[in-house]
Parts: structure tokens; sequence; C-alpha cells
């Protein structure tokens, strides 16, 4: 796996390019959105908190098995949020962005998710 610094740099970018996708920085850390809502939380980007957290339905079970991962807090978990740190135990950053495309279809609006796969 590329450096976590790296790894995140690049799924940030991912991330912000689905379509209507946006960076914004609530609570000091940056967040990509689609609309007014979340669907990727990357964390402050400090050493220590190097993550990605998403929403996940078909692949939950599977991104918790990640050494480190776990539901996410403020009861966000109870709605298939997972946070999944971005180590050297991390998978490759090609299931790392399914993750996010899942995260992503979970949250936006149906006409993009049909602008996505069109």
């Amino acid at each position: 796996m590329a450096p976590p610094r790296r790894t995140r740099k690049q799924l940030l970018d991912f991330a912000l390019g689905f379509p209507a996708a946006w960076l914004d920085h609530p609570w000091g850390e940056d967040v990509a959105k689609v609309g007014k809502k979340v669907f990727v939380f990357f964390g402050s980007g400090d050493i220590d908190d190097l993550s990605i957290t998403v929403k996940l339905e078909d692949s939950n079970d599977q991104a918790l098995v990640v050494p480190g991962a776990e539901p996410a807090g403020y009861g966000l978990g109870r709605s298939g949020w997972v946070t999944i740190p971005l180590r050297d135990t991390t998978p490759p950053p090609g299931v790392l962005k399914d993750w996010i495309d899942e995260s992503y279809r979970r949250i936006a609006p149906r006409q993009l998710i049909a602008e996505l796969d069109g």
C-alpha cells in the first residue's frame, strides 16, 4: 500500500470525482458531500487520524474485519457507517474506492446515481 497520506489524497480526489460531490470542512475535518449530505469522512488528516468513514450496507461485514476498523462513533455505526484506518494493513486503494462508491450510492439522490451509471 502507498503511504497513508498519499492514499488519503488519492481517495479524497476519487470521492470528489463523483457527480455533484464537493469538499467541506465541518468539525475541522475533511468530508466529501453530495448535496448537504456527507458520504465520506476523511478525518483531520493528522498522522494519528488517517482514516475514512463510509456508509456501507453490502460491504459492511467485510469492512469490519479490516484490522482497526470499527463502527463509527456518535451512533453512526448503527446506520452502517464504518471507520477504516489507513495503515499498512488496510486493503488496497481499489477496495477502498469500491467502498467510497458504495457509500456515495447510499447517500446520493437517484438522478445523480443514474448520471453516474449513464
